[in-house]
């Protein structure tokens, strides 16, 4: 267990840039959602048959300990679709010549946007037409221990909201086929022995919390949603007008704090599925991203490469949080005055970062009230900078069109925190495969071969093309203090 004094990726040590000394600074909990989480009961025989298939899938998982350089453990994903290494599961893999598969025709729906309070869902869903529980593999490849948290907010969770998970582990859970609820790690805990509070009256911030982010008011079992900010796995797995699709995303509109992927575990009836239109990744953390490129082969398969965000490095993902936003932004230099702009300064590896709302909670940043409109509301360089390092999340609340993943249901996901590779950018290079898919449930002979096209991905993914939303910009305090400087050594000269 890592406690405030623990020699963690996540934990204290300002003095080693690697190791942060976070001041939380006062930040108290927001937006939290009660969990209505509870037994599955009747669902545990099926979910014996579900453990079978998971153990026959299971793929080894080699952990590293942290070291000086601060890289990501080596993962090979437990679920069926794997790393370049692995070979494609039979039936996730068809040719260039395979027919359009059509499964049962999917009725077209369109999500309703996100937003702080309640995220994960897209409109009331009917009862699970079966008792067959849905596998939730949770997945630890960071190279510390983080505390997975899960919230329910419709149908019946896994019985727990939390738990501690060590470097390369794995745990399966069960959830109900109409679930719907997130999941985000919790950083920096320390714990009483009942787990229902602090292990020491202040806490890890001198809040009482028990984690540095994340933090389910200082209880290892969560029952409510954590504190801001996290990134989120979000899961509606009944939605659409006719309870026939599922809904899924990665969401930062209420912040970021560690690197975080989904990946999808397909049933009998989906594995037809390619890879690459499914596994999504967002990783904005230093340390994390492998070398710049257009495409990859981490989580899908050589037949189905996967579309990655070309341009970030591993220097510039580092300092895309607004300066303002940083939960733990840097110590100021010995004289005590910051240089300009702040982005010049470094930043610590482990740099959580606010959402504009999540910071402010201002209706004109969360696109509440008045400004409850997509015309109105826009997005914040805060959604804009989110939106440039993982092209697949969830950055405002009206980002729907370009952030949700909607699938035919069945199937089972695996949540994994810190993911290899770099962050994807499946839904600009195949969104028209994705509404195909989800509308119709079928791809054409057409469309097969551009999923597997690693020309055709790279072509309308260049590098350098800005491909992946608007470059990162400074935050404007730190411009205004720039342009405050010039003009003073303007004047004096």
């Amino acid at each position: 267990m890592v406690t405030e004094e623990g020699n963690a990726i996540f934990a204290p040590g300002q003095k080693d840039i690697q190791k942060p000394t976070p001041d939380f600074g006062g930040h108290s909990p927001t937006t939290y959602k009660k969990h209505q989480g509870g037994s599955l009961g009747s669902y545990m025989r099926g979910a014996l048959g579900f453990l079978v298939i998971l153990h026959g899938q299971t793929a080894g998982v080699a952990a590293q300990s942290l070291n000086s350089t601060f890289v990501p453990t080596t993962l090979v994903s437990k679920a069926p679709v794997l790393s370049s290494t692995s070979k494609p599961p039979l039936a996730v893999s068809p040719t260039s010549n395979s027919p359009a598969v059509s499964p049962t025709s999917i009725a077209s729906s369109v999500p309703i946007p996100p937003s702080s309070s309640a995220k994960g869902s897209s409109r009331p869903t009917s009862a699970p037409p079966n008792p067959t529980p849905i596998p939730i593999v949770i997945t630890n490849s960071c190279p510390d221990t983080i505390w997975p948290g899960i919230g329910t907010q419709h149908g019946i969770g896994p019985g727990l909201g939390g738990f501690e998970l060590a470097p390369g582990e794995t745990r399966p859970l069960f959830v109900s086929p109409d679930w719907q609820g997130r999941v985000w790690g919790r950083t920096n805990c320390s714990f009483n022995d009942e787990g229902t509070g602090p292990s020491n009256l202040n806490g890890v911030n001198g809040n009482g919390a028990a984690c540095m982010t994340g933090d389910c008011f200082g209880r290892l079992d969560c029952e409510y949603t954590g504190q801001v900010p996290v990134t989120l796995a979000e899961f509606n797995l009944m939605g659409g007008e006719n309870s026939d699709q599922t809904f899924y995303d990665i969401s930062l509109v209420d912040g970021y704090n560690i690197p975080l992927g989904i990946i999808y575990i397909p049933a009998a009836n989906t594995t037809w599925i390619p890879p690459n239109l499914t596994n999504c990744m967002c990783i904005a953390s230093a340390g994390f991203l492998d070398p710049p490129s257009r495409s990859g082969l981490y989580y899908t398969n050589k037949t189905f490469p996967m579309p990655w965000e070309p341009d970030q490095t591993n220097p510039t993902v580092g300092g895309w949080c607004p300066w303002d936003l940083q939960v733990y932004p840097p110590s100021k230099p010995g004289d005590g005055i910051y240089p300009y702009p702040d982005d010049s300064i470094q930043r610590p590896v482990f740099d959580p970062c606010l959402s504009a709302c999540a910071a402010t909670g201002n209706p004109e940043d969360c696109c509440t009230g008045k400004y409850k409109n997509p015309d109105i509301c826009t997005p914040s360089l805060y959604s804009e900078n989110a939106k440039t390092v993982c092209p697949d999340a969830y950055s405002y609340a009206f980002d729907d069109q370009t952030s949700t993943f909607i699938i035919p249901n069945g199937g089972g996901w695996e949540v994994v925190f810190c993911p290899r590779g770099r962050s994807t950018n499946i839904l600009r290079i195949f969104g028209d495969e994705l509404r195909t898919l989800a509308s119709g449930g079928t791809l054409t002979r057409e469309k097969w071969e551009k999923v597997q096209n690693r020309t055709y991905i790279e072509s309308v993914n260049p590098k350098g093309s800005k491909s992946s939303g608007m470059s990162i910009r400074p935050s404007f305090l730190g411009m205004t203090a720039s342009l405050v400087i010039i003009s003073m050594l303007f004047f004096l000269f």
